[in-house]
């Protein structure tokens, strides 16, 4: 059969960098941190006290106080930007629009950590003296498929509806899933993407625990360092970034805009260790390889990778490793760059706010920076030869960008958009 073509024809988004995709893209591209001291709670005694939290939300401002009571932060950040991508699709004036049709997948790589951390707490303190006495919304809360069941209510969108969870590969796999079924003519759009809210005592001090944060308490704005030789672990981030993936003949019949093409999709598991990705990238090459293929894109096709690029010692190593082993020389040619030296990582909401970056830098030829890069290793493992687009954004033709996330399992997945053709 003929696979259906794909297209990106909206966007929603609450960052670390900006409540909406205007001011993220433009904080973004002027090399903006998104780090401070955490305000979710007390950290003063923690290894880690900053974090890239989402900053001026009210959620008085999107939901009523009964719905409040239904959604974490993680489902509340999940609607506000689905509804951002929804209004700037215009896919609900759509005539005739089917909405049996029009499905959604928003993944989380955690979920609602804070509502289980303040049930499993209460119950802590005191279930021994009151016995259980758990909120009925618990789990609903909880669990990491629910924003997708709040966001097609929200709509009336009947299409398949599930989450996804593969550690900070979660969005990058939704937005795979979304763009399979809608070329198979499963669907002819979906809300996609991905949201996560973790910035709380659970998450802060289960990676404190791993060693995986950075603890430079005393300058946050410049700890997320990718490739730089000072790098002591990853920046937490929050947020949602959803997209509306749509045929392309859908999109064109209703004459809406479109930002850039969904081309291909790889995924792959580095079947290697439960947190580090494989020393020699094995995983990731794969992936890319996996996307390329599916593309049907060439090496040469590609002008800028966004990179997982966490700020950890092995991760970054690993890939780059794994780009060169890619491209080749075509690695000397194209743009790199790490958008968590900004926003932090965002853990499930990592690849949909990455892939977002990768299909603005297509649509406006920019790549955004990587923030804070001082020096580089001493030893021979990253290729500072490569354009790491270092600490200022650059301007260049951006025909294809190809966007990394790699999850704790080994899981791996890679999106790549190209600009529009007919």
């Amino acid at each position: 059969m003929e696979l259906k073509r794909v297209v990106v024809t909206g966007l929603g988004a609450i960052t670390p960098l900006g409540n909406d995709v205007e001011t993220t893209w433009i904080n973004a591209v002027a090399g903006k941190s998104g780090a401070g001291p955490i305000t979710h709670f007390d950290a003063s005694k923690f290894k880690t006290q900053f974090a890239c939290e989402v900053k001026g939300y009210d959620p008085n401002a999107h939901f009523d106080r009964k719905k409040l009571r239904q959604l974490d932060l993680y489902a509340q950040y999940a609607m506000v930007a689905a509804r951002q991508a929804v209004a700037d699709s215009g896919i609900e004036n759509a005539p005739n629009l089917d909405r049996n049709r029009v499905g959604v997948i928003v993944a989380a790589g955690i979920g609602g950590l804070h509502t289980f951390e303040e049930e499993a707490g209460y119950y802590a303190i005191n279930g021994a003296e009151m016995g259980p006495k758990y909120n009925p919304f618990f789990i609903p809360k909880m669990i990491a498929d629910i924003a997708s069941g709040h966001i097609s209510m929200d709509f009336n969108f009947h299409g398949p509806n599930f989450g996804v969870v593969s550690a900070c590969a979660s969005s990058n796999n939704a937005i795979i899933d979304a763009f399979n079924l809608i070329r198979l003519g499963k669907a002819d759009a979906f809300v996609t993407g991905g949201a996560e809210a973790a910035i709380y005592p659970a998450g802060v001090g289960g990676f404190n625990s791993m060693h995986a944060l950075s603890t430079r308490n005393d300058d946050p704005e410049r700890a997320s360092r990718p490739f730089s030789k000072s790098r002591d672990g990853f920046v937490m981030g929050e947020g949602s970034v959803v997209l509306i993936l749509e045929e392309l003949e859908h999109a064109k019949a209703r004459g809406a805009k479109i930002y850039a093409e969904v081309a291909g999709g790889g995924m792959s598991a580095d079947a290697y260790h439960l947190t580090a990705t494989h020393p020699e990238g094995l995983g990731a090459i794969l992936s890319m390889k996996n996307a390329l293929e599916d593309a049907n894109m060439k090496p040469g096709d590609i002008d800028y990778i966004n990179v997982h690029g966490t700020s950890t010692t092995v991760g970054d190593i690993s890939e780059v490793k794994a780009i060169v082993d890619v491209f080749g020389e075509q690695a000397h040619k194209l743009n790199i760059s790490s958008t968590k030296s900004m926003t932090g990582h965002l853990l499930g909401a990592t690849g949909a706010l990455e892939a977002m970056f990768s299909v603005l830098s297509v649509q406006n030829d920019i790549v955004p920076p990587t923030i804070n890069h001082e020096e580089g290793d001493d030893d021979e493992n990253i290729d500072y030869t490569l354009n790491f687009t270092f600490n200022k954004a650059q301007n260049r033709p951006v025909r294809a960008a190809l966007s990394n996330s790699f999850g704790f399992g080994g899981h791996n997945a890679t999106v790549i958009v190209k600009k529009y053709e007919e």
